[in-house]
């Protein structure tokens, strides 16, 4: 088995019961991640390009950082050819031996022009049938500078912070969703959240945003549309997510393709082990990852990731990102044979609140 699928308790009482149908899904949700998102490449052509190709009614996508590039793919005429560019460009990046932010970042920008097309951004913008959320975050204090030392410290603090309680992140950042459609189809009352439209003139700058991590990469400043500031990476409240998708009067489901089957939160909450999702916001969701064994059999049983970037020369790192991309067509094989012929329904698993 290459692909796992697990399942809150209402989807999995639907699933068994219906198959997977993508006329029962109301959201996909992408999460931060970076190059991890390699082993989802064929996972994304599929669904993106087979599995709703003929979607009629209003599909609501939320993504943050890589999450969010993901997403803009899917909403664009040809997602599938949106995600071979991403992938094309993304899994042959080089950077100099001590690559800066401003280096970092002006890759970026030119990666994500690259996956959009001269039309992708109004394509984004102007598709009411997939309607893109895109996560960033909006700075404030120490974090919003772009002096490394200060940023750093800022970080520093939030961090502390975090550990104590996620709800303190709310006075170093405010969550700003930038959406497709008249409103923003996804409503979260945990941090305070600005809502923005997606035009053909900022979703260049929410997706650089999105993705914009910090220390890393710069910042973008005063995207257009937006409250006044520095946005930064959308992982640092909503790393993979610990929020109620839908409302609870939606009967709807959510698709979650995933790297792992692991839910961390936030992305100062790597490192905290006790600090899980709530598993009552993934009664509705179908996660799709690739299975332990799965990751066990890929070159130095891992999925890829960006320490990649330190620890392997050039050649090392591109063969070994390239094979993951190859081998991730496995996964998309498993779930088309799940969708056309109910093979696998039987193991489909529940959610677990477990991080170990």
């Amino acid at each position: 088995m290459n692909l796992s699928i697990i399942a809150g308790r209402r989807a999995l009482d639907h699933i068994r019961q219906h198959g997977l149908r993508q006329a029962d899904f109301r959201a996909v949700v992408a999460a931060s991640g970076g190059p991890k998102w390699f082993v989802l490449k064929s996972l994304d052509q599929y669904l993106f390009g087979e599995f709703f190709r003929h979607r009629t009614t209003p599909l609501h996508t939320l993504g943050s950082s890589a999450g969010a590039w993901q997403m803009a793919c899917f909403a664009q005429d040809d997602p599938a050819a949106a995600v071979q560019r991403l992938a094309d460009l993304y899994s042959r990046e080089t950077y100099s031996a001590k690559p800066s932010p401003q280096e970092i970042s002006g890759k970026a920008r030119v990666l994500v022009k690259h996956f959009l097309g001269p039309e992708g951004a109004r394509q984004i913008a102007e598709n009411d049938r997939i309607q893109t959320h895109i996560i960033t975050n909006r700075c404030k204090g120490p974090a919003a500078s772009e002096t490394r030392w200060m940023q750093l410290g800022g970080l520093v603090t939030a961090g502390a912070a975090n550990m104590l309680s996620r709800r303190n992140l709310r006075y170093f950042v405010e969550r700003v969703i930038f959406h497709s459609g008249h409103q923003s189809f996804f409503e979260f009352d945990d941090f305070a959240t600005h809502n923005v439209r997606l035009t053909a003139d900022n979703t260049e700058d929410a997706l650089m945003a999105s993705g914009s991590i910090p220390l890393i990469l710069e910042g973008v400043k005063n995207i257009e549309g937006a409250p006044p500031g520095i946005y930064r990476d959308g992982g640092i409240l909503d790393y993979h997510f610990d929020l109620p998708f839908l409302p609870a009067h939606d009967s709807g489901l959510v698709l979650y393709p995933h790297f792992s089957q692991l839910i961390t939160p936030g992305w100062f909450d790597k490192s905290l082990r006790y600090r899980r999702a709530a598993m009552h916001n993934y009664d509705n969701v179908v996660l799709l990852a690739p299975s332990r064994a799965f990751v066990a059999r890929l070159p130095y049983g891992k999925i890829p990731d960006r320490n990649d970037f330190l620890e392997m020369d050039p050649v090392t790192r591109l063969h070994y990102w390239q094979t993951v991309i190859s081998e991730s067509e496995r996964l998309s094989e498993e779930l088309a044979e799940l969708v056309e012929l109910g093979r696998g329904l039987d193991r489909v698993t529940a959610f677990s609140n477990s991080r170990t």
